[in-house]
């Protein structure tokens, strides 16, 4: 099958923003961000960002830090709530309410501690599924499962448990749920793979198989953050390649959007609307596109 390559106009709307990514509306149109790779002194100490979409200036809103570590901040999404739920590799699943106040919501699975996560995606009844590629959450020393498969996958489940639904990844990276609450999507990056479950209730999965393999064989490259637009393609973020890999609701590739950067990192749809955000990691930038279709509806949009 022929994939058709597409030029789409790109418009950069900020640069600088150290290991740009999370990209995510709340309830009342704020457009929030993470700098993941801000350091102090030598040690991580990440920030979730505020950012005018109009003349690109970034606030910090806010700066996790547990047991006298800094975050590393990575994957964010909105509740009904107006909260924000960002995954950190440093500490895990975060809680941000609008006033910026930060929890840090699990700290022990089963006896063991927590795993560093890096993005996340609710399902339309309010379960956040969360990959974790990361060793321990702080204070334990960081360590990242690409080189040795040890990535997770979660799912913090609408009653406040969370349970761990899959383990032995190479990094696990971006996840999206279908619009029907049946399909859930995760990336691992090294091997350039995303693999589908069957949603058979909170927190439970059957039939993971393979259901895609992103394009170009080369090292250091794979997807990374996600979106569905409203019939159901998937935008695949291709870090390491100057690309975005569209995907439709079979798997199959079916458009590969050429960027003016290398290594994007994320992408997410403005409500109601085509406008999709890009972050990447070449400039540390935001940049935004207009897409054929608007996005799905995120779980913040359907209170």
């Amino acid at each position: 099958m022929s994939v058709e390559k597409l030029q789409v106009q790109f418009t950069k709307i900020a640069e600088g923003l150290l290991g740009s990514e999370g990209p995510v509306f709340n309830k009342d149109g704020e457009f929030i961000m993470v700098a993941p790779e801000v350091e102090e002194d030598g040690r991580s100490a990440g920030q979730i960002l505020k950012i005018n979409l109009q003349n690109g200036q970034s606030t910090v809103w806010c700066q996790p830090k547990f047991h006298n570590v800094g975050g590393i901040p990575a994957g964010c999404q909105c509740d009904q709530e107006n909260n924000i739920w960002v995954a950190d590799m440093r500490h895990g699943i975060l809680k941000v309410t609008p006033q910026g106040h930060v929890t840090q919501i699990v700290q022990q699975y089963e006896g063991q501690v927590m795993q560093g996560c890096n993005d996340c995606a609710f399902d339309s009844r309010g379960n956040l599924y969360v990959t974790a590629p990361a060793g321990p959450i702080a204070p334990q020393p960081y360590q990242r499962s690409m080189q040795e498969p040890f990535g997770s996958f979660y799912c913090l489940k609408r009653d406040g448990n969370i349970v761990k639904l899959d383990t032995g990844f190479f990094f696990s990276n971006g996840v999206a749920v279908t619009a029907d609450n049946k399909t859930v999507i995760v990336a691992e990056t090294k091997p350039r793979k995303l693999w589908a479950y069957d949603i058979i209730g909170d927190g439970q999965l059957t039939n993971k198989r393979l259901w895609a393999t992103l394009p170009y064989d080369n090292d250091g490259t794979g997807p990374d953050g996600m979106d569905f637009d409203c019939q159901g393609n998937l935008l695949v973020a291709n870090w390491g390649e100057s690309s975005l890999e569209v995907f439709d609701s079979t798997g199959n590739h079916i458009y590969t959007i050429i960027c003016p950067f290398d290594k994007p990192s994320n992408v997410h749809f403005q409500p109601n609307s085509n406008r999709v955000y890009v972050t990447e990691h070449q400039y540390h930038g935001l940049w935004h596109f207009d897409w054929k279709y608007q996005g799905q509806k995120q779980y913040c949009e359907l209170s």
